[in-house]
């Protein structure tokens, strides 16, 4: 072993290690907003482990993509809706507890037994070295890949029409007059009108 491969196992051990400790926060933190700068830490050290592999494209897209626009979205949701109200524990809420944790054994379990059964095949000669990844890339994503890069575009674009669906929540009325004289609320629930803020107030005023 020389100077550059214990370098690379060093880096290995400890980008693996981050990917590990920032996955378990996000899915054990009870605090959104931690859980997703925690998803960026996840993000940025699954980037690393790509440079190591010498995919500085896909490394560069994961940074771009995932923690430059999704990561950055996702924080930008959670700090934007109006939760006025702490989350109600449920009832029995240890047996979702249990089945939720039983099911991340059981992928775990599966994801370690495949990594156990493959037949990593190590060659003594270098694989041939690519002088442009982008075009191979292309190339691949055009050919091979072709139905699950189309797919994954359908998938963008329905994501795209539901977030817009949502940004356009505040054009819908808080309360709609009907026929009987009943009124109905469209608000969503974790989005208190300003009837219901108005009322809140009033209450509070009239207690103290």
């Amino acid at each position: 072993m020389n100077l550059a491969e214990g370098v690379q196992i060093v880096s290995f051990v400890i980008l693996a290690a981050l990917v590990v400790i920032t996955a378990l926060g996000v899915v054990l933190l009870e605090n959104i907003v931690y859980s997703a700068f925690l998803l960026g830490g996840v993000f940025v050290s699954i980037s690393g482990i790509y440079i190591l592999l010498n995919a500085d494209f896909v490394a560069a897209a994961q940074v771009l993509v995932y923690v430059g626009a999704v990561n950055v979205l996702i924080l930008f949701a959670i700090m934007l809706v109006n939760k006025k109200q702490d989350y109600s524990k449920l009832p029995r809420r240890w047996i979702r507890g249990g089945a939720t944790a039983l099911v991340c054994v059981g992928l775990f379990a599966l994801l370690a037994t495949m990594v156990l059964i493959t037949p990593w095949s190590i060659e003594t000669n270098a694989p041939e070295l690519i002088e442009n990844t982008v075009v191979e890339i292309g190339k691949h994503f055009f050919s091979d890949f072709l139905l699950p890069f189309e797919l994954a575009s359908v998938l963008l674009l329905m994501a795209m029409v539901g977030a817009i669906v949502l940004a356009r929540r505040d054009f819908i009325p808080d309360t709609l007059p009907t026929e009987d004289g009943v009124v109905t609320s469209l608000q969503l629930p974790e989005k208190l009108s300003e009837l219901e803020a108005r009322e809140l107030s009033a209450s509070q005023s009239s207690d103290l």
